[in-house]
């Protein structure tokens, strides 16, 4: 047997103790959960003295604890004391990324090296709260990968909907430009022109890939481009959506510059992630269509505070200096505006575990926190596809609970260290 796959077989098996140690007993009873303070996050509301009743992984009511007795047998989890949550979605996310392997760095990674990341980093995003994210671009398919591994049990981590290679043009920045010509490389989601965007897309589905995501403009980690530059043309970007949609996948376009994002959403991609330049137009057209917006703003701050530490390339730190704080002051016009707002953190960019940090960042820039849980609840489902499972605490929806001691609608922050995590009737932190 080789080395990687006694390594992977290894890492399967401890992964199991840990799931199995999360909770003696798997989810397949009732539990009855008392939450002394609940967020309502549908009725935009706190309630208090509720109970939550779940039967195996699913919540079958909720209500007035004085008006439902815990039934005879039920385990009892006490959170009277605290505030309970939906647990948190993020919605741009790189889990077999790691934040200490950027620009030439990333090239001593390898493919089995990159899916045991994704199992690492999967568990610490589950321990901070977040029982569902959305993986936006894995190499050769390690998130399908880590995706089914969760799916079947063997490693514990959120509930994942994953693209896999991300599309973009020959020499873009969802193309690997770090090696010269004679490598004669190129990553796996290169495709020119519209017919070989079709076969590409048809290709990420063929391998199990749950959405699409696309470069419709150069970005900040990525040698050569320039950040707001618009890569595919419109009629690249309208065959890679319609063909996306006509497979039923959601398609999400990462895109920096003033007129990317504006064809993108023309082109009618699901979500823009980014949005850093989006003019006072995008936002019009943004609303009009109902196209999500993900914007990450928190992880400026970890860039240009300890990019240069992590071989973030120089002309990268650049261009993030160049456009954090437009990006900021644009999230905010954004929510003036009343446009659809989801919680996306681009993890790998930053430590994983550390998502519930953009939080306060949110709300720094003009949302209330019951705006931010939102963004990371109710509005992240809905752009998940999964707007009837995940993302409210109600009969009928998973059993994904979070709890904190402190009030965040008082204090957001309280979000970056959650005390409670449960996820599908399973508890994995308490």
């Amino acid at each position: 047997m080789s080395g990687t796959k006694t390594l992977v077989l290894v890492l399967v098996a401890f992964a199991g103790i840990l799931t199995a140690r999360a909770e003696e007993g798997a989810a397949n009873g009732t539990t009855y959960v008392k939450a002394g303070r609940l967020i309502d996050v549908a009725a935009s509301r706190a309630r208090t003295n509720q109970a939550i009743l779940i039967e195996g992984d699913k919540i079958v009511r909720v209500g007035n604890a004085a008006d439902m007795p815990v039934p005879a047998g039920a385990r009892v989890i006490d959170l009277s004391a605290s505030t309970v949550l939906p647990g948190l979605i993020d919605m741009h996310d790189h889990l077999t990324g790691d934040s200490r392997f950027h620009g030439y760095r990333s090239l001593a990674i390898s493919v089995p090296r990159e899916a045991l990341y994704g199992a690492y980093n999967a568990r610490k995003t589950l321990l901070a709260g977040f029982t569902s994210v959305r993986n936006v671009g894995a190499s050769h398919y390690t998130d399908v990968a880590l995706r089914d591994a969760i799916n079947d049990g063997e490693l514990p981590g959120p509930r994942l909907r994953v693209s896999g290679p991300a599309l973009g043009i020959t020499g873009g920045h969802c193309d690997n430009n770090l090696l010269p010509a004679e490598y004669h490389d190129r990553s796996e989601g290169v495709a020119d022109g519209p017919w070989a965007i079709r076969a590409k897309v048809r290709e990420n589905i063929k391998y199990g890939v749950d959405l699409i995501k696309f470069c419709a403009t150069g970005g900040v980690l990525s040698k050569g481009d320039s950040v707001g530059g618009q890569q595919y043309t419109f009629e690249e970007m309208k065959a890679l959506v319609d063909e996306a949609h006509q497979h039923g996948r959601k398609v999400a376009s990462h895109a920096h510059g003033t007129e990317g994002i504006k064809a993108a959403i023309l082109a009618g991609v699901d979500s823009v992630e980014h949005a850093s330049l989006i003019d006072d137009e995008g936002l019009k057209l943004a609303k009009q269509r109902g196209t999500y917006l993900v914007m990450d703003i928190y992880n400026d701050t970890f860039i240009m505070e300890h990019g240069a530490a992590m071989g973030m390339l120089p002309e990268s730190l650049a261009k993030e200096k160049m456009i954090g704080q437009l990006q900021r002051d644009n999230f905010r016009k954004a929510v003036e505006a009343g446009v659809n707002l989801a919680f996306g953190t681009d993890g790998g960019v930053y430590p994983h575990g550390d998502n519930g940090k953009q939080f306060a960042v949110m709300v720094e820039y003009g949302m209330t926190p019951m705006q931010a849980i939102r963004a990371a609840t109710v509005n992240a489902a809905d752009l998940l596809g999964w707007p009837d499972s995940v993302g409210r605490i109600a009969p009928g929806f998973y059993a994904d609970i979070v709890a904190t001691d402190g009030n965040p609608l008082d204090d957001v922050s309280e979000l970056e260290d959650v005390d409670f995590v449960m996820k599908g009737g399973t508890i994995y932190k308490q």
